[in-house]
């Protein structure tokens, strides 16, 4: 049950959907990178957007699942090698990027291969409603089957690379090949599959080195599992960022040359303490439940669906238990705001919520029987805070 208010609440007055630090959609998002590097490269129609960026001829993205800026910072002992970048982030400002909200996989990763912001592209969220079926989609899992070029239509960077002369690569797990997600979000090129950390490395310094003008992208999803599930800066978690340290030094020191390597993350992530005071149960509790028909997206960043006619008093009822603690926005605030990008497409405004609500504080609302095992989860994303929106974009050329 959501908790009653009492005179050390920390945050007594409602929390307005104007003070939500929205991303930097157009100049500082993980939507901007793939288009600066491109248009650097001379492809058609792209936007060098990052205006900090310098052009390479050859430019790698080492995605490191669940490495936010915050949590990079916090561990210098651990990633020795990555600290010493810290001052090269963003083309050498020392400034991190945004994830785009809601700062989690399936979205950042379609905003990194597109270009594109969530209303756009249109995975806006872990779970959504489909309009089409009435279903919630998940779009990570992609459950039930839905067809990818109908969900998300348009090219890759990838893709308009390839066609344009570059040299485009993926170096990732031979489990992503055929994967939904892969195919709208980071095909283009070819796919090239490794299932260890320092063979993909090597292969990516390769694949630099296979064309003048070459893009590619490797990836390491193992500090992101351990976050979920033991917490940040458990021993695993400690042990998984440590090895990560050693993959990006490893490519670093393999550049051919004329290359840029650019090292980010999808979101970052912050740990739930396992009490009623920051975990809200929804399938408990029967003033959020009340007149809502899907619960979409995850604990720290939902999309409500209303039943018909009950937007507006489902939007009042989440405000008033949980506005304290929650950014808490009708659809079209959220969308005025700029939370998914500065457009929605007309096929993406039905899968975003009647009601979106966005954690400020470390709280989840969790759903404990219809999603057990998210609600579990130690370590948890979604949401606009720092620790869990800012992504490090280290840079190394040679």
């Amino acid at each position: 049950m959501a908790q009653p208010k009492t005179a050390w609440d920390s945050h007594p007055e409602p929390l307005t959907v104007a003070s939500a630090p929205a991303p930097e959609y157009g100049s500082g998002s993980l939507a901007d990178l793939l288009p600066t590097l491109a248009a650097g490269l001379g492809v058609p129609d792209m936007n060098a957007a990052i205006t900090e960026l310098t052009p390479a001829d050859r430019n790698c993205v080492f995605l490191i699942d669940g490495l936010g800026w915050e949590q990079l910072k916090a561990h210098p002992e651990d990633v020795p090698f990555m600290t010493s970048l810290l001052a090269t982030s963003r083309g050498g400002t020392g400034r991190p990027l945004t994830a785009g909200y809601p700062a989690t996989t399936a979205t950042s990763l379609a905003s990194v291969g597109t270009g594109l912001p969530p209303g756009t592209h249109g995975l806006p969220g872990y779970t959504v409603r489909n309009p089409d079926t009435g279903e919630l989609m998940n779009q990570l899992r992609w459950q039930p089957w839905t067809q990818p070029g109908v969900w998300q239509p348009y090219p890759t960077v990838f893709q308009l690379a390839h066609a344009a002369g570059v040299h485009a690569a993926q170096v990732s797990s031979p489990t992503f090949q055929n994967t939904p997600l892969t195919r709208v979000a980071l095909s283009g090129g070819s796919f090239l599959g490794r299932l260890t950390g320092e063979d993909r490395m090597d292969l990516a310094a390769e694949q630099l080195a296979a064309g003048d003008r070459s893009l590619v992208y490797t990836y390491f999803a193992e500090v992101d599992g351990a976050g979920h599930r033991f917490g940040v800066d458990s021993d695993a978690w400690r042990g998984q960022l440590m090895y990560a340290d050693r993959l990006v030094q490893r490519l670093a020191e393999q550049l051919p040359p004329r290359s840029a390597l650019y090292v980010t993350a999808d979101h970052g992530m912050i740990d739930v303490p396992f009490d009623e005071q920051h975990r809200i149960d929804f399938d408990e509790d029967w003033e959020l439940s009340a007149g809502v028909a899907l619960l979409g997206g995850e604990g720290r960043a939902r999309h409500v669906y209303a039943v018909p006619g009950a937007a507006n008093d489902v939007l009042t009822c989440w405000r008033e238990v949980l506005g304290e603690q929650f950014w808490v926005a009708s659809r079209d605030e959220a969308i005025a705001a700029g939370w998914f990008g500065p457009q929605i497409d007309e096929r993406v405004y039905g899968r975003i919520g009647d009601v979106v609500a966005a954690a400020r504080d470390d709280v989840l609302l969790i759903a404990s029987e219809r999603e057990p095992k998210e609600s579990a989860m130690v370590g948890n994303h979604g949401s606009m805070t720092p620790a869990e929106q800012l992504v490090p974009l280290l840079e190394v050329r040679s």
